[in-house]
């Protein structure tokens, strides 16, 4: 064989692993979000002993279902309340297990804030100390699984813990709903040590900033509100909105609807990204200009603001007016994308 000919052949055959190597890669990701969660949730269950299995399994009507909690939950003897099983309570593999079922619930970027959403814990271990009034722990994460996990029937997951709420249900291997999706930072942005200037949730602060910041006089009267909105109604298969506040996507400039799509897409691309291509399609079928921006506060660093963006099939909804655990003000945020009329696939109120 000839050198140019041992230098064909051999380009040849990368070219072809290659292309192999792409298909594969293409069919692993169009790969339907719930056929990966079954097998994600069956391979954590299977390296479960009995015990923890048992802690981790509900039934599907269970009412733990539908009661989420995003803050703190512990008794007053400090113990953890939350039902579940615990991170701390998983060995290496186990852990993995955990964190392979919550990959499947999360875009690759929505993956790495969750974690980070945990570690942030340490941070607030170290600036509160062991006298702080809620106990701060990274494996203070609790799995759940709530019937039995099936491409045929209806089940579904919940990953949570301290400022993160995952939870999905599914029926005949699609999934039915992939909300609450709620995700809290505190602090917002790390001040100070070796992650100072981490901003763990950038996506949820800086379009809505440009949007506030974009908006004309007459704009600022529709959607200001005087009084900070509610905040995220955790433990309710339901966000409880009466009526439409703000202003109509309908009265923006194309540059802010332009705007307000980067910030719907951010909290949408924290799930897998069919899901969130669901959940976007979604809000276009229902018309955008139909949807609602309102906020309340000031920009101002260390003033505390709120916003809430409300369409026919979603609320986001966001909240930055607590100070963080080093007690830098408004430095302390909480994020969430809600279904309408309700979540955990549930038809009414």
């Amino acid at each position: 064989m000839t050198r140019s000919s041992f230098i064909l052949k051999t380009a040849v055959g990368l070219c072809c692993i290659s292309a192999i190597a792409t298909v594969a890669l293409v069919a692993r990701e169009e790969r339907p979000s719930g056929d990966q969660m079954v097998d994600a949730a069956d391979g954590f269950l299977e390296s479960l002993s009995p015990e923890l299995k048992a802690k981790a399994s509900f039934g599907y009507d269970d009412p733990h279902r539908v009661g989420w909690f995003f803050t703190p939950q512990q008794s007053k003897d400090r113990k953890p309340t939350r039902k579940g099983v615990r991170f701390e309570e998983l060995n290496a593999d186990q852990k993995k297990s955990a964190l392979a079922l919550l990959r499947t619930g999360t875009s690759a970027k929505g993956y790495e804030q969750a974690t980070t959403i945990m570690s942030l814990e340490e941070i607030l271990r170290d600036v509160e100390g062991t006298k702080g009034a809620m106990v701060r722990n990274p494996n203070w994460y609790f799995i759940s699984i709530f019937g039995k996990p099936s491409k045929t029937g209806k089940w579904g997951w919940r990953f949570e813990g301290h400022h993160m709420s995952v939870s999905f249900t599914l029926e005949k291997g699609q999934v039915e709903s992939p909300t609450p999706f709620m995700f809290g930072a505190n602090p917002a942005t790390v001040k100070g040590g070796q992650k100072d200037g981490l901003r763990t949730l950038p996506e949820a602060e800086l379009p809505a900033k440009e949007l506030i910041e974009s908006l004309d006089a007459d704009q600022k009267k529709l959607a200001f509100q005087e009084k900070h909105l509610g905040e995220i109604a955790e433990n309710t298969p339901s966000a409880k909105l009466d009526k439409f506040i703000g202003i109509p996507a309908g009265k923006f400039t194309d540059k802010q609807r332009k705007i307000l799509t980067k910030l719907l897409e951010g909290y949408a691309n924290r799930m897998p990204a069919t899901v969130a291509a669901k959940e976007l399609k979604a809000v276009k079928d229902a018309g955008i200009d139909k949807v609602h921006f309102a906020y309340s506060g000031s920009l101002e660093a260390g003033k505390g603001y709120t916003y809430q963006v409300h369409g026919p099939s979603f609320v986001v909804q966001f909240l930055n007016v607590q100070p963080d655990g080093s007690a830098n003000p408004a430095n302390h945020i909480h994020s969430a994308w809600r279904r309408l009329p309700s979540d955990f696939g549930l038809a009414e109120k």
